[in-house]
C-alpha cells in the first residue's frame, strides 16, 4: 500500500501529525454521520397505512417548523416538484 510505505519513511515527527490529523479526521466523519442520523430521525417517519386519498404511497412525513411552531406535513417527490400537504400540528395541544 502507498500509505504503508510513506509512513514507513516518515519522520517520528511526520508519524505523529499524521496520526493526529487522522485521528481528528475519524471524529469529523463519526460526527458527521451521527448528525445526518439525528437529523434523518428528527426530521422524517416512516408513512402510516392511513394515507389521505390524494397523497401517495411513497410520502413520508416531514417536520417543518414555522413561526417556532412545529407542524407534521406529508411529503413526497412528483418528478422534478417536492409536493407538501398539511398533516396536523407536532403538538397539538400546544
Amino acid at each position: 500500500m502507498e500509505i504503508v510505505d510513506a509512513l514507513n519513511e516518515a519522520t517520528p515527527e511526520h508519524l505523529r501529525d499524521a496520526a493526529s490529523y487522522a485521528e481528528a479526521l475519524a471524529e469529523h466523519k463519526e460526527r458527521e454521520a451521527r448528525l445526518k442520523e439525528e437529523a434523518d430521525d428528527a426530521n422524517v417517519e416512516e408513512c402510516p397505512d392511513s394515507l389521505p386519498d390524494d397523497v401517495p404511497a411513497k410520502a413520508t412525513i416531514t417536520i417543518k417548523e414555522i413561526n417556532d411552531n412545529r407542524y407534521y406535513y406529508w411529503q413526497w417527490r412528483d418528478g422534478d416538484t417536492v409536493r407538501s400537504k398539511y398533516k396536523g400540528p407536532v403538538n397539538p395541544d400546544d
